[in-house]
């Protein structure tokens, strides 16, 4: 009684082996066999066309067009950019199953469970049966699914690549040089007030004092309050007042001042961020963000923090009736460092 007991406990069911093994149709017909992997084949082999279909809408669709379609209101070029990318990677799909279940081997296996650490014999016999699964796959005989597969799978990377350009403009020289080496500071550009975008006269500034201002053709982008924004972000600037007797003017900066009134980038250079945190005694301006801390009575060097490069300065003096105005735009891109960014002009402690 106990025996049977311990046989039921191992064995719950009375035969739990594999079932006898049941011909696929395609095993015993050949012309089904080769029907299949001409379907199969079609699957991967449409997969490049659709690709192409994707690259083809993606540059020539305008996306002005719309559909409209049983209360469908959609932009034309999405629709057919995720129609056609959709298609493609279901018939990858679809004909990787229909491989797997037409033309792969169809043998059903059993063994017992085992423990699960592996030894080595075990680790070889597993190698042997990727081996053997590899032989199962029929990809060696099968030369029309294996050639078009390997078209197919490189052909989804197309469209992939080609949405990349929606990330933006190619980085290169001339694109840094037209945007972000660029402000729209110039000659004669008055610097006023970042709020009211009132012209400051040297006279009007006291020792000690710091005013955040913005260069005044920035209201000429009102009407843009993106561009703005953006112009913003790069040709903010502070302007300070010291005692001339207590600064270093390098003899390249002499005429960059105004009796001890000097001009800089509000952006910090190690990621970005406002500075206006001034300390008038030392000179010293600090970084809220990370602490980078600038001498603007040294032209800007970096005293401490994390920043690696001097605050950009940017060459003023004044127009007939005294107002400060821009001797030029910035002679070194503003804010943060990049890997492109050529360094080779900032300004370092004791350059003259």
């Amino acid at each position: 009684m106990s025996s049977e007991v311990e046989v039921t406990r191992s064995h719950p069911v009375p035969d739990p082996g594999i079932p006898e093994h049941v011909e696929r149709w395609v095993d015993v017909d050949p012309a089904a066999s080769r029907r299949a992997e001409r379907q199969i084949a079609a699957c991967f082999g449409a997969v490049p066309l659709l690709a192409l279909g994707f690259i083809v809408v993606y540059f020539f669709v305008p996306k002005t067009w719309a559909i409209q379609f049983a209360g469908l209101h959609a932009q034309a070029q999405n629709f057919w950019l995720g129609l056609l990318g959709g298609v493609a990677i279901l018939l990858v799909g679809i004909g990787a199953v229909q491989w797997a279940r037409l033309i792969m081997g169809d043998h059903e296996i059993s063994e017992e469970r085992h423990p699960a650490g592996s030894t080595a014999e075990d680790r070889e016999q597993a190698l042997d049966e990727v081996h053997e699964g590899i032989t199962q796959s029929d990809l060696p005989r099968r030369k029309l699914i294996s050639t078009t597969l390997k078209i197919a799978l490189p052909s989804l990377a197309l469209p992939a690549l080609v949405t990349l350009l929606d990330m933006g403009p190619w980085p290169g020289p001339g694109m840094r040089a037209a945007t972000i080496e660029t402000t729209i500071w110039a000659e004669g550009v008055h610097l006023v007030t970042d709020v009211t975008y009132r012209r400051i006269k040297a006279v009007d500034m006291v020792v000690g004092e710091l005013v955040n201002a913005a260069p005044e053709n920035i209201q000429d982008l009102n009407n843009d309050p993106a561009a703005k924004a953006a112009a913003t972000a790069k040709a903010a600037i502070i302007i300070v007042r010291m005692d001339p007797n207590t600064i270093k003017i390098p003899q390249s900066r002499k005429d960059w001042q105004v009796d001890g009134i000097l001009c800089y980038s509000k952006i910090c250079t190690h990621v970005g961020c406002p500075i206006s945190l001034w300390e008038h005694q030392t000179h010293h301006l600090l970084c809220p963000c990370h602490q980078s801390t600038f001498d603007l009575g040294n032209s800007g060097v970096v005293v401490f923090g994390p920043a690696a490069r001097s605050l950009p300065q940017l060459p003023i003096t004044t127009d007939s009736e005294g107002y400060l105005v821009a001797r030029s735009g910035f002679t070194v891109p503003v804010g943060p460092s990049y890997f492109e960014r050529d360094s080779t002009h900032d300004y370092q402690n004791g350059d003259n």
